[in-house]
């Protein structure tokens, strides 16, 4: 028994030897490859030692094999982004040195202002994420990360990108929320980085939160146009928001950023006067909708209040309606109804010459004019005011009745005036 145990623990160290010096020959074989300036294919994402910061949240990615071409690196800066995989040489948050032939074996690479260990752990994190270790390469983030954090390195750039790359291993491990949490942290290091946005885009897409992913969706377009990925998606998603909101989804959108020039690429060549010109009358046009909408929103609102009696409200709605379109006719009579009833009867007279000013044959501010007259004691104005309301439509009996107790209040004011007598108010 004893003789078997001895066996067991010598095939046990033997095989641990065995495994240490396969790793020792990998790293030596792939040493003299790189010197040997080998053309061994790499692997997607080789912009930044191979990592995922170069393919953010592309599915199933595994390291291929076989030959490439010289110009194999200009032709993929050319291809476009596929299933949220950016082009080669798109990248801001890259670090100088990285991306050449043998980088993914080189685990000592410099990466930015990392110190040597923590350069390490990335470089480390970037060959098993390459391999589609995707746990591992998680751990190794994190403990870069750590290290950062603990010997207060203050380099916003690494940060961002280390973030940004655990923020991928979630991806792929379908740990969406995580995933939202590192973008969110590497966006506050750099705000506007592409990667980390496109990657909380697709996060949130998997969790259906359509509305946010829309927008940062939106945001990597303003940053980067010729991102495929997310033209695809944002055309995905309107679908999935009309379904959702109706016709008024864009109103329910949180506000979409407005990208600096400082951060947006592509913009080597000016547009021309008439594309500026189209933008800005595409611009003006959205505006208008938006306040048509608004606009809309607010007379529904002022006239629900009417019907139930609450015509303060309702005039505030009104005004609120009046400061977008201030040649509305319809606001202005509904207002001094609103008025008429709050007994602002001056208030009401002015809404009603605005009107008026706007639609001279109005025969609804005719009729709430004269009640404004009415209430102010100006008979003589009130009756002038029913006698154009019953000349543009004899049918309004309202307006007869009107006159009619009008003209009695005429009468018995100039009968006071005759006998200088200050006429009572009577109830009509």
């Amino acid at each position: 028994m004893n003789v078997v145990i001895k066996l067991c623990s010598l095939c046990v160290w033997k095989l641990f030897t065995s495994l240490q010096n396969f790793e020792r020959v990998y790293e030596c074989v792939c040493g003299l490859r790189a010197a040997m300036g080998n053309t061994q294919k790499k692997g997607p994402g080789h912009g930044e030692g191979g990592g995922p910061h170069s393919q953010p949240g592309t599915p199933g990615h595994k390291r291929s094999h076989g030959n490439n071409t010289a110009n194999s690196k200009e032709v993929q800066g050319k291809s476009p982004a596929v299933n949220g995989t950016l082009p080669a040489g798109k990248s801001q948050d890259e670090p100088q040195g990285s991306g050449t032939a043998g980088a993914s074996c080189n685990l000592d690479a410099p990466c930015g202002a990392l110190p040597p260990p923590l350069a390490r752990l990335k470089n480390e994190g970037n060959l098993l994420f390459k391999n589609g270790q995707f746990g591992d390469a998680l751990e190794k983030y994190t403990q870069a990360i750590d290290g950062c954090l603990e010997a207060g390195i203050d380099s916003p750039e690494d940060l961002c990108v280390l973030y940004s790359n655990r923020a991928a291993c979630y991806l792929k491990d379908g740990n969406s929320t995580d995933c939202i949490q590192d973008c969110t942290r590497a966006l506050e290091l750099r705000p506007f980085s592409l990667k980390p946005l496109l990657r909380r885009a697709m996060a949130y897409e998997t969790l259906e939160r359509y509305r946010k992913a829309y927008v940062d969706y939106k945001t990597v377009l303003q940053i980067d146009v010729s991102v495929q990925a997310a033209h695809d998606s944002v055309h995905r998603i309107t679908k999935m928001l009309i379904e959702q909101d109706g016709p008024d989804w864009r109103e329910k959108l949180p506000e979409i950023p407005m990208v600096p020039l400082s951060a947006q690429q592509h913009r080597k060549d000016e547009p021309s006067a008439e594309v500026l010109e189209a933008r800005a009358a595409r611009a003006q046009q959205e505006k208008t909708r938006k306040a048509e909408a608004r606009f809309t929103l607010l007379k529904q609102e002022g006239n629900d209040l009417v019907k139930s009696g609450q015509f303060q409200g309702a005039a505030d709605k009104y005004s609120e309606c009046l400061a977008i379109k201030p040649n509305e006719c319809v606001i202005y009579t509904n207002r001094a109804l609103c008025y008429l009833k709050l007994e602002g009867f001056a208030e009401a007279k002015q809404d009603c010459d605005s009107a008026l000013q706007i639609e001279p044959n109005n025969k609804k501010a005719f009729y709430r004019r004269a009640l404004a007259h009415k209430g102010l004691k100006d008979y003589l104005s009130a009756s002038t005011d029913l006698q154009e309301v019953l000349q543009l439509d004899p049918n309004v009996q309202e307006a007869e009745q009107e006159l009619e107790t009008v003209t009695n209040l005429l009468r018995e004011s100039l009968l006071a005036n005759s006998q200088g007598k200050v006429p009572l108010p009577k109830n009509t």
